[in-house]
């Protein structure tokens, strides 16, 4: 049977994840040091776990709400309040999801119609394309770079928008790069989504680990621009439970209520046990989240002077747990210097194309493993960089 005629052209033409070619080699290599997911090192905290561990022993394992737990979303609604302004209502403008990338998937197919334009800033996550092709919507994308600090300017959002132009994508804090917006910078961006009449999908998934001192600015809490807006966030980073799968979305209830029927037909509900244990993180996990980010805030400036003093040069990092330093002044590409690292020092990266063509001539590093991990991996690359 000839399958390649049968199978979605558009999933075809998909091409995989950049980051997880490099897992996968680590993960068959002896004495290699990891840096190349985004994913926390820390255990999930333990009054967490005993949340979770309860609800199953209790034997509440059955199907919930399709919108989520009422008293999730409750508790999602105090804590975007309490951290970051901005109000929602439980019952109908909060939507528990598989995790944050289900929330973007179905705030991308409930806004877009096929043909229509979502403005994607890159260097960024590697889902945002593919979701809006599988959308049938047409990726554009604005190039950022270190001499804005990987940030988005209103100029470059203004220069890309069309009368085709549905929705702007705004992944800040931003993987890979780990550059923030601040009020300033997102209320010029406010300017053009009002004039050109743009929607917003606003990916917050890192806003805990936010290290300026301003903190972390919700897109959704600047004048005009909630009733534009989806937040997504979750508890995988913040709260360091990546394997629950467990995120959600906010906005206005007209969104969020297609969201949800889109969830009803793909996913039903997401995982029962998780939801209890978030309800606990929510209530009680804040004093997790400040230790966490101290943490993060240590190791990112361990790696950063790291870097630079070998002669990487280094763009200092306000929020996630990455860093993306240039590799361009070894004369090697990105893709050549990740495979040459990991082969022959044993430490994994991940090419800065994997996120883009704007990518090329960096590498994504992260940060969220130990202080331990982290000196080794520079202590190896060091030399790597002598041998060459």
């Amino acid at each position: 049977m000839d399958y390649d005629k049968l199978m979605n052209s558009t999933a075809k033409r998909i091409k995989p994840s950049g980051i997880r070619k490099f897992f996968d080699i680590a993960h068959e290599m002896e004495d290699v040091i990891s840096l190349s997911v985004g994913e926390p090192d820390f255990h999930t905290p333990w009054h967490i776990r005993e949340a979770g561990i309860a609800s199953l022993e209790k034997g509440r394992t059955r199907y919930t709400p399709n919108r989520g737990f009422m008293q999730l979303r409750t508790e999602i609604a105090r804590f975007l309040a309490r951290h970051y302004g901005v109000e929602y209502e439980p019952e109908s403008q909060v939507l528990v999801t598989v995790g944050g990338s289900e929330a973007i998937d179905l705030c991308v197919r409930s806004l877009v119609n096929p043909g229509e334009e979502v403005l994607i800033p890159e260097p960024s996550f590697v889902c945002y394309v593919p979701i809006t092709q599988m959308a049938g919507g047409v990726p554009v994308i604005i190039e950022t770079g270190p001499e804005n600090g990987f940030k988005l300017t209103a100029e470059q959002l203004e220069a890309k928008i069309t009368d085709r132009t549905k929705l702007l994508i705004l992944p800040y804090p931003n993987n890979p790069t780990g550059a923030v917006m601040s009020r300033e910078d997102l209320a010029e961006i406010a300017q053009v989504v009002e004039r050109h009449n743009l929607l917003v999908l606003s990916d917050e998934i890192y806003a805990a680990l936010t290290y300026t001192r301003e903190g972390h600015v919700t897109f959704a809490s600047l004048p005009g621009m909630w009733e534009r807006t989806v937040v997504v966030n979750g508890f995988s980073k913040a709260h360091s439970m990546t394997g629950w799968r467990l995120g959600y979305a906010a906005g206005p209830k007209e969104i969020i209520s297609l969201m949800t029927k889109l969830h009803q037909f793909a996913i039903m509900s997401a995982p029962t046990t998780s939801q209890y244990a978030a309800i606990e993180a929510l209530k009680n996990g804040d004093e997790d989240i400040a230790y966490m980010r101290g943490q993060y805030d240590m190791r990112r400036r361990l790696i950063v002077d790291g870097l630079n003093n070998m002669g990487l040069k280094c763009f200092e990092p306000e929020g996630a747990f990455y860093v993306f330093p240039s590799v361009k002044s070894t004369g090697l590409t990105s893709m050549e210097f990740s495979e040459k690292l990991i082969y022959g020092k044993h430490v994994a990266v991940v090419p800065g194309d994997a996120f883009g063509a704007s990518g090329e001539g960096f590498v994504r590093i992260s940060y969220s493993y130990s202080i331990k991990h982290i000196t080794e991996a520079l202590n190896r690359m060091e030399a790597f960089l002598a041998e060459l």
